[in-house]
């Protein structure tokens, strides 16, 4: 062989080589770009642009779950076709709630060496209005069917409800003005129609009835009870023992929650009830699994929950009146709001 064929076989080879490595490099970043559209086995996701105003559609916003680039971005699908493609808006957080226009993001701010978080009001276009440092890491968030309010609830020590070991911190804002009660244990509490004070009060999960009411979880003594409070004569009444994480229906005439039952494991002690603020009568749903969320009200008659997933949480509904079974409405999803 002579030199020259050498010189000749080593360059075709170099040539050959140098295409394999730009084909590898090209179908890579060809898989790359299919995956910020398709997860595997999973939603298709795209970006776009995503508005908090009710639409004809209805449109579901989620924080979205699926594995990849916008993974825990705000999205939005249309609400009867909530397995269809996801359009995600390029804002992340933790915990996120919207209506009327109005959204309560609750985010992480990675630092160095820790962690801090803010609560983030955004306006119909996902633009910032009004942020507010958070004492601990974010748990629930809720909008009034206004958009006029916005309450946050977050661990100021501890992780879970499950146990007694833990703090929460919840927080009230006036979305116009960013007047905000940063602390409800600050209200008055009436508890069995006296006046009440201890040590050892918690407050978290609010939903709001109007601007000026709304309800909660209070928490003293090892018990829970649902609260009605007055935003303006700053009182917490008691209504209801053994309720945690209330959400008001659409029509203001029921609450549903997570309630502890007895014989269930202490890390899974809690069940999907209903309760009829005019009778006060519990329903348990035919979701049997263990529900630690805060559930929302489809419409007067169906709830939405989220459970563990493949890749944290998905969406189930459920009928509201203990009827029917659970079924999956949303894999990869957490935080809906519904924008009626």
């Amino acid at each position: 062989m002579t030199r020259t064929t050498r010189l000749v076989i080593l360059l075709v080879a170099v040539l050959l080589l140098g295409g394999v490595g730009t084909g590898a490099v090209l179908y890579a970043a060809h898989r790359s770009g299919m995956r910020d559209e398709q997860q595997a086995n999973g939603p298709t996701v795209r970006a776009g642009t995503v508005t908090l105003r009710p639409t004809a559609d209805r449109p579901l916003l989620v924080r979205n779950l699926a594995w990849g680039p916008h993974r825990d971005e705000i999205a939005t699908v249309p609400a009867d076709d909530p397995q269809g493609p996801r359009t995600v808006s390029g804002v992340k957080c933790l915990r996120f709630h919207a209506a009327a226009g109005t959204g309560i993001c609750l985010q992480a701010v990675h630092g160095r060496l820790t962690d801090t978080y803010r609560a983030v009001v955004l306006d119909s276009h996902l633009h910032e209005r009004h942020r507010f440092p958070a004492a601990g890491i974010p748990t629930r968030a809720r909008v009034s069917p206004s958009g006029h309010m916005a309450a946050w609830t977050v661990f100021v020590s501890g992780d879970s409800y499950a146990g007694t070991n833990f703090s929460t911190r919840t927080s009230i804002v006036d979305t116009r003005t960013g007047a905000i009660d940063d602390n409800l244990e600050t209200f008055r509490i009436i508890k069995d129609d006296r006046p009440y004070q201890a040590a050892d009060i918690n407050i978290w999960g609010v939903t709001f009835a109007d601007d000026a009411r709304f309800y909660a979880t209070l928490a003293t003594g090892g018990r829970t009870y649902l609260v009605r409070g007055d935003v303006a004569a700053r009182t917490l009444t008691t209504l209801h023992q053994n309720v945690e994480c209330p959400s008001l229906s659409p029509d203001g005439t029921q609450i549903a929650y997570k309630k502890r039952v007895k014989g269930a494991s202490p890390d899974a002690p809690w069940r999907l009830y209903v309760l009829d603020l005019r009778t006060m009568k519990e329903t348990a749903t035919a979701e049997q699994r263990n529900i630690d969320d805060q559930a929302l009200w489809a419409d007067d008659s169906t709830l939405v929950y989220a459970l563990p997933g493949d890749y944290g949480s998905d969406l189930w509904t459920v009928p509201a009146n203990g009827t029917g079974t659970a079924r999956r409405l949303m894999t990869s999803a957490i935080a809906p709001a519904y924008l009626n």
